[in-house]
């Protein structure tokens, strides 16, 4: 198993937790943004948005280029490796797990049905 820095995953999950951090990253996978593009579709103040950058920084995920008076945002996906590594055994655990499910429902699906059960007999029928 690949071992991992506690507090660096720690980190990176904290800045994944939350969905407007996630939205912003999804944002910067296509491209640089802005700190107001980055903030624009959630009507939030370029105050607000800067501490959900600082702690997309802090964990590695983005860089932040000045340039004259603008802030310029990039994704860094490097540390996002560590954590889809993590990830990775849990994958492996349900795909393990999905696979033996599917076998057992395909050999189920394979076997002949049980006889029905018959009913004993009364006298007289």
């Amino acid at each position: 198993m690949v071992e991992h820095d506690s507090h660096a995953l720690d980190t990176i999950f904290h800045a994944l937790g939350d969905a407007t951090r996630r939205t912003m990253l999804g944002d910067l996978a296509a491209g640089e943004r802005t700190v107001g593009e980055l903030a624009q579709p959630f009507a939030m103040s370029l105050a607000a948005a800067s501490k959900h950058i600082k702690v997309l920084e802090a964990a590695g995920l983005i860089r932040r280029d000045i340039r004259g008076r603008t802030h310029v945002c990039s994704l860094d996906p490097a540390p996002l490796m560590s954590a889809d590594e993590w990830l990775g055994v849990y994958r492996r655990f349900w795909t393990d797990r999905l696979d033996t499910l599917e076998q057992l429902l395909r050999a189920d699906d394979a076997a002949p049905p049980p006889p029905k059960p018959t009913l004993p007999r009364k006298e007289g029928e």
